[in-house]
């Protein structure tokens, strides 16, 4: 047994960290994991976990829509609180950061509170303590990226979104990625007037151009109003809100403005490059196929190293740290075929290839896309419609692409990724009989493709 303090020190009680603490201690190793801020990271406090709150809570005033148009049923004098979802949703958080710590208990890993930097290869500081290693980890996720604009500090960013005293009647968005699509649509579910703008001529970029473009269509028939090709230049108070000033010249008032315009990986004041960690011109952490830095005994994981930012992703990758580094079978994490989606309303699911890189990867592809009004509003009168598609290599007949919009796309997508990553052919969706009535089966019931 090695004479440091500890085999391994994770900097960052995050899913990646905290994953990667209990494993490495569950297989024997002496495991200290430092925090500053809550355990369980950005996706317990302020992302996954309260965003899906919120989703759910969006979700009711266009269900008791659909309810009182088609189903026949009345509710009467329906109102909806702030407050008590803000509360209700702090609550179940406090009680997830309880059992993070009762993980890492149970599991024999020593927690540090205070922020962590790295003194040398093997040591940490923590709070004017410093703390031996033979192994560091640093899991210190990202953190919202706000523009050097003119009043940036009357923006707010995810970090805050959740602990609002009021909701705005007006907002404005400011994003394309993930947390701008979602929050503009939770924002319009509960009511508030949405404007979202985004600098590119189209959202979500990375995904499926007919996943894009068919999320646009819908959120717009939703009536969120969508800038694209327009950006905020300064911001500036007006009353009790904002005003924003655009890229057009034009101005745009509201009572709150968010900015989700990305993430940057949370390296500041770790030490890092003072013990020769080298970074990426993102300042992402530079990392082998097994999580290593190029200093042999600092490794890093998750959002931090910027690879592929998911909380699964980090989960899988600490993972495969802890058996790396303690259960004799070097692991590297696997990148291909991750499934993701946006709980965006409609949501979209993905998993494989986008068109255009299955393009690029095998030439000859065959793609089947199927759009349709879901059974549900032949009777509400809903004009949402769902979007299915599938890409095929013509060579192997492997669906390599699937990607949907449309309810319980995550759900769905899901299970269907289970298939992608088995390798699963256009033959074995064809062989498949669909759950009926379902929007599921299309999946397996798309027989011809499109023309290119």
């Amino acid at each position: 047994m090695s004479d440091r303090d500890f085999d391994l020190f994770v900097i960052g009680a995050g899913s990646g960290g905290v994953r990667a603490s209990r494993f490495s201690a569950m297989k024997g190793a002496r495991v200290a994991v430092a925090e500053d801020r809550f355990m369980g990271g950005t996706c317990v406090n302020v992302g996954c976990v309260p965003k899906k709150l919120f989703v759910y809570a969006s979700h009711f005033r266009d269900e008791m829509h659909d309810a009182t148009s088609g189903f026949g049923w009345r509710v009467d004098g329906a109102a909806f609180d702030w407050p008590t979802l803000r509360d209700n949703k702090t609550r179940e958080i406090e009680r997830l950061n309880g059992i993070y710590d009762g993980l890492l208990e149970s599991a024999g890993v020593t927690s540090i509170w205070g922020r962590a930097t790295i003194v040398d290869p093997h040591t940490v500081e923590v709070e004017g303590k410093r703390y031996t290693a033979e192994n560091i980890l640093v899991a210190t996720g990202g953190w919202p990226t706000v523009p050097e604009i003119p009043g940036r500090e009357l923006a707010v960013t995810s970090n805050e979104l959740f602990h609002l005293e009021q909701l705005p009647k007006r907002a404005i968005v400011v994003g394309g990625g993930y947390i701008a699509v979602e929050f503009a649509c939770i924002f319009d579910g509960l009511g508030v007037d949405v404007t979202q703008l985004y600098r590119g001529p189209l959202f979500l970029r990375g995904f499926d151009d007919d996943v894009r473009t068919h999320l646009a269509e819908q959120l717009r028939g939703r009536g969120i109003d969508l800038r694209f090709d327009t950006n905020v230049t300064a911001i500036a108070e007006n009353g009790a809100g904002v005003r924003a000033q655009l890229t057009d010249g034009s101005t745009l008032d509201a009572d709150l403005i968010l900015f989700a315009t990305g993430r940057h990986p949370n390296v500041e004041k770790l030490g890092l490059e003072e013990v020769g960690v080298e970074l990426g011109p993102d300042r992402a952490i530079k990392v082998d196929e097994y999580s290593r830095t190029n200093v042999p005994s600092i490794w890093a994981i998750g959002d931090v190293t910027n690879r592929i930012n998911l909380t699964p992703v980090a989960l899988h990758e600490g993972v495969c740290l802890s058996e790396t580094l303690f259960g004799g079978n070097p692991r590297s994490p696997d990148h291909e075929n991750v499934p993701a989606a946006v709980f965006s309303q409609p949501p979209c699911g993905t998993v494989g290839l986008t068109e255009a890189e299955a393009r690029v990867r095998y030439g000859d592809i065959d793609v089947y896309r199927s759009t349709f009004r879901a059974l549900k509003h032949t009777l509400t009168g809903g004009e949402e419609k769902t979007m299915m598609k599938l890409i095929v290599d013509r060579a192997s007949d492997k669906v390599v692409g699937l990607h949907m919009v449309g309810p319980e796309a995550g759900e769905i997508v899901q299970g269907f990724a289970v298939a992608i990553k088995a390798g699963a052919t256009k033959a074995d969706f064809d062989a498949t009989i669909g759950i009926h009535p379902t929007s599921a089966e299309e999946f397996v019931t798309m027989r011809e493709p499109v023309g290119d």
